[in-house]
């Protein structure tokens, strides 16, 4: 497959691994109201769906970016290139499913915990991509040794 198509699914990998946490935390009311759950219980289910999508998808895009970025430091670009896929995402989320009814707007602190998220995220898939990069040039180096 050719490298740019790789690392523009690995960027799209990582902006639906943000995308979702965001929307859970976004649409809490929307969740409630349309599911007929009590608040407590749908936030305790969006708090777990949110640490198995962050835990899941940073084991998968851990290999992933180890087998395809075949050592390449160029991989460092999906830390800018999944923003862009994100908006697209969450455009086309807020196109085809509009809040419609005013109480499901979400409250400002979630907005600011959305920016803190938002911020720290390009770190953390440059760490990804550091630690998957790193373990895949030292398993190199250690066949050339041997």
């Amino acid at each position: 497959m050719n490298y740019f198509v790789k690392i523009n699914v690995v960027s799209i990998i990582y902006a639906l691994m943000i995308l979702v946490p965001v929307e859970l935390m976004v649409n809490v009311y929307r969740l409630t109201r349309l599911t007929g759950w009590e608040m407590e219980s749908v936030m305790d289910g969006s708090g777990f769906m949110i640490v198995a999508v962050l835990l899941i998808g940073s084991v998968f895009l851990y290999f992933l970016t180890g087998k395809w970025m075949e050592g390449r430091k160029a991989c460092y670009w999906t830390a800018v290139i999944w923003f862009p896929y994100f908006m697209l995402f969450t455009n086309l989320i807020a196109t085809f499913f509009p809040t419609t009814y005013r109480g499901d707007a979400p409250n400002p602190a979630t907005g600011l915990v959305m920016i803190g998220a938002l911020v720290a995220y390009p770190f953390y898939v440059l760490v990804l991509n550091f630690l998957s990069l790193d373990t895949e040039d030292h398993q190199k180096e250690k066949t050339n040794v041997e």
